[in-house]
């Protein structure tokens, strides 16, 4: 795979990330069901719209678009060839012609220049290795007057499956993964730093707004447990952790989801985004050829 900086990202989503996600893409969609919808009605898209998806995963947020703009394309791009595979495989068998997929690094793939009216990513952003350098090169993919929409972490607090981790303090080295602006998950969680790197990046008319859903995560307490845990982060914990740690860490991460078990036994975990909306600017300030 040619064109990538971001070497540990792209091992994770090649290696056990990649195959967890693909694995279990069903699951991470009705996760994050709930922010298709917006996100698409944020990013404006017509019958006629070229859009990429960044960081498309098994590219249902790039089928939806595609469905979108029946007389236009769009393109998925990702890191992880496990997933790039469930998304091509689920285009042809939902039967979306006018879709692709292609991995790359979004920081330095090589995009032709001005042909996506719109940018899109559902929760694809945030593990840039240059984020300023990787929105910049989205940014000149883009059209003049193309618009960039993405969803990202904001608020751990506010976000359910970060106080289920937390539950397990004091026995799990759970750490505060959950810091705005720290590395991975909770990078662009202050709305400041998202402000900023957009702007670096040379977009303009920058707006960021809260937005909230309730994804499903399991069928029950236990199952949802065992979920989190698959995750990276709990795969991460539970690696270190003896049989009798593990045992105790399922236990209590089910004991706190027990709370959030929804009258048809469903686990619904609270998610909250930023809903980022941003444009290329157009005349010869914005730098295009």
């Amino acid at each position: 795979m040619p064109d990538i900086v971001n070497t540990e990202q792209a091992q994770a989503w090649n290696g056990p990330e990649g195959v967890h996600w693909a694995r279990n893409r069903d699951r991470w969609n009705a996760v994050n069901q709930g922010f298709n919808e917006p996100l698409l009605d944020a990013a404006g898209i017509t019958a006629d719209h070229s859009i990429l998806d960044v960081g498309c995963g098994s590219g249902q947020t790039t089928r939806l678009a595609a469905l979108r703009a029946p007389q236009g394309r769009a393109l998925g791009l990702d890191l992880s060839g496990p997933m790039l595979a469930e998304a091509r495989a689920l285009a042809e068998r939902e039967g979306v012609a006018n879709v692709s997929f292609t991995q790359g690094d979004a920081q330095v793939h090589p995009f032709e220049a001005n042909v996506f009216d719109v940018a899109i990513s559902r929760y694809g952003v945030m593990f840039f290795a240059d984020p300023v350098a990787a929105f910049g090169n989205v940014g000149r993919a883009l059209r003049p007057g193309g618009r960039l929409a993405f969803v990202c972490p904001a608020d751990a607090a506010l976000n359910d499956w970060v106080a289920a981790m937390a539950s397990l303090r004091g026995f799990l080295p759970v750490g505060d993964f959950g810091r705005a602006g720290s590395p991975g998950m909770f990078s662009l969680a202050s709305p400041d730093r998202v402000r900023d790197v957009l702007t670096a990046a040379g977009f303009t008319g920058i707006t960021v707004n809260r937005t909230q859903a309730h994804g499903v995560w399991g069928r029950g307490a236990a199952d949802a447990a065992e979920f989190l845990l698959g995750t990276g982060p709990g795969r991460h914990l539970m690696e270190k952790a003896d049989t009798t740690v593990r045992v105790r860490a399922h236990r209590t991460l089910t004991d706190h989801l027990r709370d959030h078990e929804a009258a048809d036994g469903t686990v619904r975990l609270r998610s909250t985004s930023w809903l980022v909306v941003a444009t290329r600017p157009t005349g010869p300030s914005d730098g295009s050829q």
